[in-house]
């Protein structure tokens, strides 16, 4: 997305704000929001929009990635019984817990 271009995201009311690049995730949901990931692309066949394997969890307030937690209930290729084994290779490739690699700016909301 160039400089000049806007998007609008809609995230959960108690989601956390946007930590800074390198800083851990704390599960903001942002750039999954923004757009899907590498992983989206191949597993979910999705390339644009919000990633559809976004998933918010009331729980801990923050959102996790459906590919890692529970890969087989987002892609048809993936059995039950590999959830765990193909959830922690997924977590690899989307660098979770390594730090924020999203690059998108947030403003705040406007009420409406």
């Amino acid at each position: 997305m160039s400089e000049f271009e806007s998007q609008v995201i809609e995230l959960h009311r108690a989601a956390p704000s946007k930590p800074a690049w390198g800083v851990p995730c704390n599960g903001c949901g942002v750039c999954c929001a923004a757009e899907p990931c590498p992983v989206a692309y191949v597993f979910l066949l999705q390339f644009k929009g919000t990633c559809r394997a976004l998933l918010w969890q009331p729980e801990t307030n923050r959102y996790v990635c459906g590919m890692v937690v529970c890969p087989d209930r987002f892609s048809f290729i993936v059995p039950t019984r590999w959830r765990n084994p193909v959830g922690r290779w997924l977590s690899k490739r989307v660098a979770a817990g390594i730090g924020c690699d999203s690059d998108v700016e947030v403003a705040p909301s406007r009420e409406i």
